[in-house]
């Protein structure tokens, strides 16, 4: 089996607020093509863990690695270009209202690109294509459901043809079907792209529908007790706080 190649690199992080530790030693790799699942309680700094991920927030201590770049320890000009490479779909969905959903998806190519009008609208219409919404980049955000807000919002963190994609809390208010057929979309585009996946959730049914590997955050011990395969961990770990949060305190 071929050895996988490391596309994020965690080493030694502590993540704070001013004097308040979140959490703190924290090393985990995000392979290439991985659907990393970023998991934990309430509170365990799932979507911390991501800011800093996506160059919002910096971190106490440690470094992050995109490939051999030492992300934190590098200029801003540095920075910028390796989070280029990055989409980020947000917990709201995060569109415009006052835009529709192709000026939406084609705001990023109107800012970042020398792309054509006729371009951009080429691009708009495959990336909604993409997330089986062809067809709709005349409506705004407020003319569909929350399940397509969602998926044009991954139609735009794709935009730029990101190397990884971040999800956060991709189910988050959507029915159990939907967010199925949210779960299956992002799989999809897993294999058709080979897009890294990086997903902040704490829903169980989409943990082990998608997750090929995964951190968990211990908001108690506040630090990571376990990496890899989310059903791998089920089915081999002895911490018991690990199993309640991957069981829900189901009888086995």
């Amino acid at each position: 089996m071929a050895e996988k190649e490391a596309h994020i690199m965690v080493r030694d992080l502590t993540m704070a607020y001013g004097d308040f530790v979140v959490m703190h030693d924290l090393t985990f790799t995000i392979n290439r093509g991985d659907i990393f699942i970023i998991m934990g309680g309430s509170g365990c700094g799932k979507s911390t863990m991501m800011t800093i991920l996506i160059g919002l927030k910096s971190p106490a201590k440690g470094q992050v690695f995109y490939g051999h770049v030492d992300f934190w320890g590098s200029d801003p000009p540095t920075r910028d270009r390796v989070i280029r490479r990055a989409g980020v779909m947000y917990q709201s969905g995060a569109l415009w209202s006052s835009m529709t959903l192709a000026e939406n998806i084609g705001l990023p190519l109107e800012t970042y690109t020398d792309l054509s009008p006729a371009r951009i609208r080429e691009v708009v219409e495959l990336k909604l294509a993409l997330v089986g919404m062809a067809g709709f980049g005349e409506f705004y955000p407020s003319e569909i459901s929350g399940g397509m807000q969602k998926r044009a919002g991954i139609a735009r963190a794709m935009a730029l043809d990101p190397e990884v994609l971040f999800f956060d809390e991709p189910s988050a208010g959507l029915d159990p079907v939907s967010a199925r057929r949210l779960d299956d979309l992002i799989l999809e585009l897993r294999e058709s792209l080979g897009t890294t996946m990086v997903v902040v959730t704490h829903e169980l049914a989409s943990i082990f529908a998608i997750g090929s590997n995964s951190v968990f955050l211990d908001a108690a011990k506040r630090t990571m007790t376990a990496t890899g395969s989310p059903k791998k961990l089920l089915a081999e770990t002895r911490d018991p706080t690990l199993r309640l949060f991957l069981t829900r305190g189901e009888k086995s």
